[in-house]
């Protein structure tokens, strides 16, 4: 296992965690913005799931290879959904780059997973 990837999975959860907690709890602010980009209510708890999903994924990535690989690209197309929302809503290229940034890192983690096996 190289530092990249452990770099990568630490950086990604540590990222991820925070903000599905917010959606899951039904945070004012992060209710807001999903609301902003026209997500509701419901989605926005799956959305949650599926990030806290990804960081449980990613961390047993680090024993189990596959599973973190298999982990990095869901998150990398929940993020790429993300920036599709962030698109559609007309948000600032600066909102936008926020989750294009980390669906790089998702995705640059799945290579790294494919390249140290």
């Amino acid at each position: 296992m190289t530092v990249a990837i452990i770099v990568l999975t630490v950086l990604l959860a540590i990222i991820l965690v925070p903000l599905a907690v917010q959606k899951l709890t039904g945070n004012a602010q992060m209710r807001d913005r999903m609301s902003h980009l026209g997500v509701s209510a419901g989605l926005t708890r799956v959305i949650g799931l599926l990030e806290l999903a990804g960081v449980a994924g990613l961390l047993l990535g680090l024993k189990f290879w596959q599973l973190g690989l298999v982990a990095a690209v869901g998150v990398t197309v929940l993020l790429i959904a993300a920036v599709a929302y962030h698109l559609r809503a007309k948000d600032d290229g600066k909102v936008i780059m926020v989750p294009l940034f980390f669906a790089f890192a998702a995705a640059a983690l799945a290579f790294l997973h494919l390249l140290a096996h």
